[in-house]
């Protein structure tokens, strides 16, 4: 916890009638940990909202009676004070009506900006006067064990607030499109039907991950999206509505690189992309990249992590010869790739 926690007793007696020895510090810890999931909550809560969603579906009759409407709910969070909202393509997609109810119960309609199913990342916008915006953090920054709290609306209970920990960081999960979505956070913060899109904060009320899957029957289990891909996806779809992708067919993770190696190769950089796997018949594969080689360069631009991959797959690079330097073992290797156009689904 940052700062300095100062117990104040008078005449040896500590608050809540504790003797000011040992057997209060308990207590205090419980009480940073208290005021810092409450701060975190009171910051971010007015800015979370709930989305109903409404899909017209048609029946095996063309009678006009066999017509109805499906209904479902999931979270988002405002990041601007002009409306625009994060939440998960799944939530969304397809949908022929938005509602989004605010947490001072105000209720609007909301537009689709863009939709992204290979990140499962959408952004929809509502005109309102007096929005609360939340402020992005630093997904980079943050360490497994460090508090991480999940704020949404499961089953509709509106802004309910779970606590718990980064897990772990790196992991990869296969979108809906069946692309895989590198870099994912997985946290204990309790997640239900109806979190999807929620923001996940720090102590400090920065949100650093969207809320976007859960592993079932697992407890656990839950994961979001790294809010530096999703601030990069957001601003795209604002610009564009849409993101177009390029691939070359790996499965990774950011590493560092060891010390020795960036000064014996003079790299620009510390830090790489692991490739975990690598798709078979993949513009990958054929250019000769390996499971286990890190990558550090695409072209003539240096990569330190997911995120870079992601801006230059989201350029015009299908179809063009280019060249991908790995670091195989201790040996620097560069190859030449053709990225393609997705095809089916497969993953990046």
């Amino acid at each position: 916890m940052d700062g300095v926690i100062e117990r104040i007793s008078y005449d040896g007696i500590a608050p809540n009638g504790a003797s000011s020895g040992e057997g209060s510090s308990d207590e205090l810890l419980l009480d940073a940990y208290s005021q810092a999931v409450t701060g975190a909550a009171e910051r971010v809560s007015p800015a979370v909202v709930n989305i109903d969603v409404h899909h017209r579906v048609n029946g095996q009759s063309r009678s006009p009676r066999s017509r109805h409407e499906a209904q479902g709910s999931g979270s988002g969070f405002l990041f601007t004070p002009d409306g625009f909202i994060l939440t998960n393509s799944h939530v969304v997609h397809d949908a022929d009506r938005l509602t989004v109810t605010l947490a001072d119960g105000r209720q609007a309609h909301a537009d689709l900006v863009g939709d992204d199913p290979d990140t499962d990342l959408a952004v929809i916008r509502i005109g309102a006067p007096g929005l609360s915006a939340v402020s992005f953090g630093d997904a980079r920054a943050i360490r497994v064990g460090q508090l991480a709290i999940a704020i949404g609306n499961p089953y509709g209970f509106q802004t309910t607030v779970t606590a718990g920990v980064v897990s772990a960081l790196g992991r990869s999960l296969r979108s809906t499109s069946g692309r895989l979505i590198d870099n994912v956070i997985q946290t204990d913060a309790a997640l239900n039907p109806g979190n999807s899109g929620g923001p996940l904060v720090t102590a400090r009320g920065e949100v650093i991950g969207v809320n976007t899957a859960v592993i079932r029957p697992a407890q656990g289990l839950c994961f979001a999206i790294g809010i530096n891909t999703a601030a990069f996806v957001a601003g795209r779809l604002i610009k564009d509505g849409r993101i177009t992708r390029s691939y070359i067919g790996i499965a990774g993770q950011d590493v560092p690189l060891h010390r020795r190696v960036v000064r014996f190769f003079s790299l620009e950089a510390e830090r790489g992309i692991l490739a975990v796997s690598v798709e078979p018949n993949s513009p990958a594969e054929r250019a000769g990249v390996r499971a286990g080689d890190v990558i550090i360069r695409l072209g003539n631009k240096t990569i330190t992590g997911i995120d870079d991959l992601h801006r230059l797959m989201a350029e015009n690079r299908a179809g063009v010869h280019t060249s991908v330097t790995v670091i195989r073992r201790t040996e620097k290797v560069v190859l030449d790739i053709v990225p393609v156009e997705p095809c089916g689904k497969v993953a990046r």
